[in-house]
């Protein structure tokens, strides 16, 4: 059995690396520095102009058609130098499109998902709803032919730089859960929106959008109306393989060591010890990750490995990170510092993209068999 990459596929990965050695320091994985946005923007233009954004997109759409294992070389290359994250919009919206959307909305959206000249925010969760999107609020009322939008969307990320939202909004009566479901594309320039920064532990921003009597065509549904449930969960079904990186997970290790051996902690066996463990571990989210890219590269279901992999992978950014602290060493608490930093922005890894009790939940309803009895 081989659990390597192959010959093509390694060439690819050095094609990368001379890449992203031109475009070190832009940190636009963490969004830290004020013009990181803009310049995470002019990247994803890069990118597809090399046609990067849409490697795995089928020839028909206008992509290359290459295996999974291409997306997920490049977004655990781009994770460990600390450069970005892979976009909304070629990824997830665009994949979406290519399954459930018209053959108008292909032809109007995209040629600029893939060049990078169209920037999506994913509009899913909400301050009564958090994580459970089941639960969402946002109506959208038919009228006409148009969609009328009032609710309120939070925690959003890239929503004051995208051009669109990415809108999961209650079609059907309030108590229809799952199933009154619709997903729409709004501009986020259009009246009635209003993007506000919240605030984050690390220095950087997430949003809340206010939709107040915004108006959309219904041409910008996809899918039909009251099953966007099935549009969001296709989409992120071939998205979990570059969502949560595994090499992001060792350049935190290699920064924690780098900074052990400066402070002069590299002599304590308790460190030494502590830092092996956290080597297997991060060898261990690897192997997950593998295994995950194989499922979606056989087209095997891949809910239950995404949540493993996504579970274990964050609560180690946070292990790795509290380590720092565990060590004894007081610049781990200095604000400002990059360890103290690693361990703000730890928090949030294990809620974005669900948080580790929904991941938990997954696991125990999908793969154990158990049901809630509350």
């Amino acid at each position: 059995m081989d659990f390597g990459f192959t010959r093509e596929e390694e060439e690819f990965r050095s094609e990368v690396l001379e890449f992203l050695a031109a475009h070190q320091g832009l940190n636009g994985y963490f969004h830290r520095g004020e013009n990181t946005a803009e310049g995470v923007r002019k990247l994803y233009r890069v990118l597809g102009e090399r046609g990067w954004l849409s490697l795995s997109w089928p020839v028909e759409f206008g992509g290359m058609g290459l295996p999974p294992a291409y997306e997920f070389i490049l977004w655990d290359e781009m994770a460990y130098a600390r450069v970005a994250r892979p976009p909304m919009g070629p990824g997830l919206v665009a994949k979406a499109l290519m399954a459930h959307g018209t053959a108008e909305q292909c032809e109007r959206l995209l040629p600029g998902l893939r060049l990078g000249q169209i920037n999506f925010a994913l509009g899913y969760s909400e301050p009564d709803a958090g994580s459970d999107l089941a639960a969402v609020r946002t109506r959208a009322r038919l009228i006409s032919d148009e969609y009328v939008i009032d609710g309120a969307k939070c925690w959003t990320s890239n929503a004051h730089w995208a051009d669109c939202i990415w809108l999961l909004c209650r079609t059907g009566p309030l108590d229809s859960r799952s199933r009154g479901l619709s997903v729409l594309i709004v501009p986020l320039d259009h009246p009635g929106v209003t993007v506000s920064p919240i605030p984050t532990h690390d220095g950087g921003r997430l949003n809340e959008v206010r939709f107040d009597g915004v108006r959309v065509p219904v041409g910008n549904r996809v899918g039909h109306e009251n099953e966007g449930w099935q549009v969001v969960a296709s989409a992120l079904a071939v998205e979990r393989h570059v969502q949560f990186p595994p090499k992001r997970l060792r350049r935190d290790l290699q920064d924690l060591i780098t900074w052990v051996e400066t402070t002069g902690l590299s002599r304590d066996p308790f460190v030494r010890r502590r830092l092996s463990d956290l080597a297997v571990k991060v060898a261990e989210v690897e192997a997950l990750a593998l295994a995950l890219l194989g499922d979606i590269t056989d087209g095997e279901p891949s809910a239950v490995p995404a949540a493993y992999h996504k579970l274990a992978g964050t609560l180690l950014v946070q292990e790795i990170a509290r380590s720092a602290m565990e060590f004894g060493s007081p610049e781990a608490l200095v604000k400002g510092t990059d360890v103290e930093f690693m361990w703000r922005q730890a928090i949030l890894e294990t809620i974005g993209g669900g948080t580790s009790e929904m991941m938990r939940g997954l696991v125990a309803r999908q793969a154990l068999g158990l049901e809630s009895k509350a």
